[in-house]
């Protein structure tokens, strides 16, 4: 793949850290004081208290893809837009230190990129040449990490009735598109669209939308109980 054609195509301009060639390895790096390593510290807590990203590592493990901290997520600087994002070619999450300053934030986004690195691992999906692979992904990282929540968009002044989350769930899912891929918004609309009935309505692992972290739980505990009625079978 051509290097420049990658970076513009595929939204690795976002993410300037993968580029190995233009990192810079200072000692300040590993610092106490540095955003990175704040960035493990929230990284560690997330995955051991969220029942989100709890739920999508046990899922991960029982599909065959168990996943390392030292080698699936990567906390780096990236452009001011982005807070997070799946590498498919290396399968890493990116966590973007210097845009992630909060615990329920970095929680929203391990679990966000979670489920793009679930998806990757069952699904077999063609993130780079199949559109609609991606926008299936998208709408189901919005519409199951926590994303679209009330508290959160009533955060962003964004208030409405009828049919909100889904319309929260395919505007966020367009955007990411939009953010990553050399694509018109009347294209990426069009896909958002054909696939958005059958992505929205699957909830693996999940088996419902957790609107809230209690919903999480509730969601993490029946999936940890269905493994053990399994396992005695």
């Amino acid at each position: 793949m051509d290097k420049s054609k990658q970076e513009e195509d595929y939204g690795y301009h976002l993410f300037p850290t993968r580029n190995k060639e233009k990192q810079t390895k200072t000692s300040l790096s590993e610092s106490l004081f540095t955003f990175n390593h704040k960035c493990q510290v929230m990284l560690r807590f997330a995955k051991e208290t969220s029942p989100y990203a709890q739920l999508l590592l046990s899922a991960m493990k029982s599909s065959g893809c168990n996943v390392l901290n030292d080698r699936h997520f990567t906390c780096e600087e990236c452009d001011g837009t982005v807070s997070g994002g799946f590498d498919a070619a290396s399968s890493q999450i990116v966590l973007c230190q210097n845009n992630i300053h909060q615990q329920a934030h970095m929680n929203r986004v391990v679990t966000h990129e979670l489920i793009h690195a679930f998806d990757h691992c069952r699904a077999h999906v063609d993130w780079f040449n199949n559109f609609r692979h991606l926008a299936c992904s998208e709408i189901r990282a919005a519409n199951l990490s926590g994303d679209c929540a009330f508290g959160n968009e009533v955060a962003r002044f964004n208030f409405g009735l009828k049919e909100h989350h889904q319309a929260c769930v395919r505007g966020r899912a367009l955007r990411s598109i939009l953010a990553v891929r050399n694509i018109s918004p009347k294209a990426a609309e069009k896909i958002v669209d054909e696939v958005f009935d059958t992505c929205f309505n699957d909830h693996a692992p999940f088996g419902r939308i957790p609107h809230s972290k209690r919903d999480a739980h509730f969601a993490y505990r029946d999936y940890e109980n269905r493994n053990r009625y399994y396992a005695n079978l």
